[in-house]
């Protein structure tokens, strides 16, 4: 998301007040969910509503906290609660549904109703449906029956009995069965269901039932660990976002994760862990990492215990991942002290001295690509998210942020005389404002890259102010339905002064807003609430932009100059399939001028390249992927019958083979080489990519002497 900053100057005046007498009301009022939550509970609950509803009221909506916002809120809490309709019955969901115009008046008075009826339900819902999962896996399915099921949830109503319930959890149960069926029969080798053995078709019909029948426990597991707080986050959120899909309510836990994606670092030892039943095992030691130089932890370790330096050790078997992970998680330079249990070993205790951990993953990466047929060299940057450390910012160091990174990359890539430059923004989901024009800015000289209007009506224009061009040749910007935000203000820009050709499928996801995310505890100007934090924070939609143009990217997107076939073109991604999502809608442009003459014949670049497409049997298979994905869109039932499902299932992977459209989409430690390094894997896996090969193909068109941008390609 293009994220204007987390500063608190950002906070409206009256944002960072609270009424002593209303505050003290609030938590001296009575705890009428006693029974669900404890009386300090029910308090921070009533702090957290008052504070969100003061917030929110600066969304740029201008949305009111009536009847209709409080259906919305309604919807997306119920989607939250049981989206699947697996759990309850329609009797349950017509009491919760008494609540549909009520959530408003919860948020005025802090005295919130729904979430212990609606929690109790569905405990009572998971509860029923493990004694039906049990009873369902405890006896074999019969594979041959011809049935089928409803895979769309929004096709489905809630079940009127318990037999309905039941009947659709054996249905759902069957698929996941009969796919992990076929799954052990490939992996035995038989070439088909019906050349398998009888006594053999027995045992790996149990094992697959023993198999799905874990990871339910593990998943109604997770259920039962669901915290109190965890039920009230999710009302809240589904409040803030009824407003629109990218304001949320983000709990202290998650607003500690959003921090860690922006900055690409975090503190802590260095481990990337998971739960595996029920156990923390090491599955990842970062290398450089804290772990990685104190040297004892090992992949496949199963963590037991977490201390804090010379603190008692608190047990984590069993335990949620996020809260193992919290424990682990601490300051630079402090100590935690992991027992540990390794196969064939007995328990040890590892300490650690806490590090920061970089997540390489997250910032730029580059690299050059070689055009045997042109003779030339390209440049190729990647550009995962638009990130900026903005805690390092306000502390006066410079932090790490995308603008640099991607100026760095630019110099060490014109040292290696490229002629041309991709840079790549798919699956880029935004980031920091701030870095989406400083990257804009490094391909033009100075000039307009985004226009941002406020709920009030005021516009401003943001510019670059630097005249130095980064790189001046030619270039492709590579986009996809997950380009988001920040990701479409830049190749936004860069299409409205003809500066590059934007490739990619038919839109890019459509996100043309701007959020600030305020700190709550921010707003607590009283001592004594301190108690009550952290509060977490509210990720807050202020502000729209608009490109130069004057056209909003929000609902829309960036329509590329040259479309290619995308695989997922049938599928519901983008802005246009979110609830609340804010209109389309347009502005007068700003005045710009264009990169030299600009891209002179889209026209010539556009028939080029359909050419090669059209003649490409890799984009051939990512055809026919598409046709398949838009008949399964189209057709949601599923069959249950083995013939059926094994016949589909073959298409799919036959279909599905080498038809990768992003980078690393079919990477496997199978296929890697040994000892491969990140570069070189980075390089092999350009090498497959059918869109970056068809971008280098563009670049080279731009080159060519009797192209249309020879004077992008001669600017000095």
């Amino acid at each position: 998301m293009p994220l204007l900053s987390t500063s608190r100057k950002y906070w409206p005046a009256t944002a960072r007040r609270i009424a002593l007498a209303l505050v003290f009301a609030l938590l001296t009022a009575a705890a009428s969910q006693a029974a669900i939550a404890t009386d300090f509970d029910q308090n921070r609950i009533r702090l957290l509503t008052y504070v969100l509803r003061q917030q929110i009221s600066n969304h740029f909506s201008g949305k009111n906290i009536d009847d209709t916002l409080s259906a919305s809120a309604f919807h997306l809490y119920l989607k939250q609660l049981d989206y699947q309709k697996r759990f309850l019955l329609e009797s349950e969901v017509r009491q919760v549904r008494a609540f549909e115009k009520r959530i408003d008046d919860e948020m005025m008075t802090g005295k919130i109703q729904l979430v212990p009826l609606a929690e109790r339900l569905m405990s009572q819902g998971v509860r029923r449906a493990e004694e039906m999962v049990d009873d369902i896996l405890s006896r074999p399915f019969d594979f041959a029956v011809a049935e089928d099921f409803e895979t769309d949830p929004e096709k489905l109503a809630f079940c009127l009995t318990e037999p309905d319930l039941k009947e659709r959890w054996r249905k759902d149960l069957k698929f996941k069965v009969l796919n992990r069926y076929l799954m052990l029969i490939e992996e035995e080798g038989f070439a088909s269901p019906s050349v398998v053995p009888k006594e053999k078709r027995i045992s790996l019909e149990r094992q697959a039932r023993e198999k799905v029948l874990k990871q339910h426990h593990d998943f109604f597991s997770r259920l039962h660990q669901e915290t109190v707080q965890d039920q009230y986050d999710r009302y809240l959120n589904a409040f803030a976002r009824a407003f629109d899909p990218h304001t949320n309510y983000m709990p202290p836990q998650s607003k500690e994760d959003f921090d860690i994606s922006m900055r690409g670092t975090l503190e802590g030892i260095g481990a990337t862990l998971r739960d595996d039943d029920g156990y923390i095992k090491v599955i990842k030691v970062v290398p450089g990492s804290a772990a990685d130089r104190q040297g004892q932890l090992q992949v496949d370790d199963i963590i037991l215990a977490v201390a804090q330096g010379g603190g008692e050790p608190v047990e984590v078997s069993g335990m949620r991942l996020r809260d193992a992970v919290a424990l682990i998680r601490g300051k630079k330079g402090s100590e935690v002290r992991l027992t540990v249990k390794r196969a064939g070993h007995k328990p040890m205790v590892i300490p650690i001295v806490r590090d920061v951990v970089i997540i390489e993953e997250s910032f730029v990466k580059s690299t050059v690509v070689d055009d045997p047929a042109g003779g030339r060299r390209y440049g190729y940057i990647r550009i995962p998210s638009f990130y900026r450390d903005f805690e390092e910012t306000r502390g006066g160091s410079a932090g790490r942020n995308s603008t640099e990174d991607v100026r760095k990359a630019l110099e060490a890539l014109k040292r290696q005389g490229v002629a041309g430059l991709i840079l790549d923004l798919r699956n880029n989901g935004g980031g920091a404002l701030t870095d989406a024009v400083g990257v804009a800015g490094l391909f033009i000289e100075r000039g307009p890259i985004v226009q941002v209007r406020t709920a009030g009506g005021s516009t401003k224009v943001l510019e670059d102010q630097d005249p130095a061009v980064e790189y001046r040749g030619p270039m492709v910007v590579l986009v996809n339905q997950f380009s988001a935000s920040a990701s479409e203000i830049v190749a936004g820009a860069l299409q409205d002064y003809g500066r590059a050709v934007i490739v990619g499928g038919e839109h890019t996801h459509g996100k043309g807003t701007v959020q600030v995310i305020m700190n709550l505890d921010e707003a607590l100007t009283l001592r004594n609430m301190s108690r009550y934090q952290p509060l977490g924070a509210l990720r807050l939609t202020t502000q729209k932009f608009y490109r130069i143009s004057g056209e909003s990217t929000q609902y829309r997107g960036v329509v590329p100059d040259v479309i290619l076939p995308d695989r997922q073109q049938s599928s519901k991604f983008g802005e246009r399939y979110l609830d609340y999502s804010l209109p389309w809608d347009t502005m007068a442009g700003v005045r710009h001028n264009r990169w030299g003459n600009g891209l002179a014949d889209l026209a010539w670049l556009k028939s080029r390249s359909r050419i090669r497409v059209d003649g490409s049997p890799e984009f051939a298979k990512i055809r026919q992927v598409a046709k398949s994905l838009a008949e399964r869109v189209e057709n949601s039932r599923q069959s249950l019958q083995i013939d059926a499902v094994f016949k589909e299932r073959r298409e799919l992977g036959r279909d599905m083979g080498g038809a990768h459209d992003e980078m690393g989409d079919d990477d496997s430690p199978k296929t890697a080489p040994k000892g491969e390094t990140e570069q070189a894997k980075l390089v092999r896996l350009l090498k497959e990519d059918p869109y970056v090969q068809e971008a280098k193909a563009i670049v080279a068109d731009l080159l060519a002497p009797a192209g249309p941008a020879s004077s992008v390609a001669a600017k000095p």
